[in-house]
């Protein structure tokens, strides 16, 4: 069995008059991510670890945001042709350990729907992804709650 491990990093700015989407649920919140397509930046985080743990680039070169196939799409969507991606090189999901960084919503309750969400779209146990939360302790962008920001490492496996 070959293992290799990937990195990705996304953030979106939090504006009015958009629908918060985490992990592939809906969230109540005043604003929401603003983005190309639904701006999940923890789904997007796990696509770019995914697709470089593959070497196969990042989520930009697959799902440009000045396409309009992809404009408002479902992130879930986009996590779904990734783990396509990663198979059509005989790569399977092993686990993903990610961290979204948000002063609000607190998202510690949400975190089991999350991972229910994305294990269902990628065909993997939930108990493969853990999904922390975590502040930035009123620091920066993330804590003047300007922006959200998510990291995600992953293993995949070929047999």
């Amino acid at each position: 069995m070959k293992i290799r491990v990937g990195f990705g990093f996304d953030v979106h700015q939090l504006v009015e008059g958009r629908e918060l989407w985490l992990g592939g649920i809906r969230l109540e919140h005043t604003h929401g991510l603003l983005g190309h397509s639904d701006a999940d930046v923890l789904i997007h985080a796990i696509c770019d670890a995914l697709l470089g743990a593959a070497n196969m680039r990042d989520i930009g070169y697959h799902f440009p945001d000045n396409s309009a196939e992809f404009h408002n799409i479902d992130s879930k969507i986009l996590l779904r042709k990734t783990v396509e991606l990663i198979a059509t090189k005989g790569y399977q999901v092993g686990n993903i350990d990610a961290t979204v960084c948000a002063e609000r919503p607190k998202l510690k309750a949400h975190i089991p729907a999350m991972q229910e969400c994305m294990a269902e779209v990628m065909g993997i146990d939930a108990d493969d992804i853990s999904v922390k939360a975590t502040t930035t302790e009123k620091l920066g962008f993330t804590g003047r709650e300007e922006g959200i920001s998510a990291y995600a490492t992953v293993l995949i496996e070929k047999q």
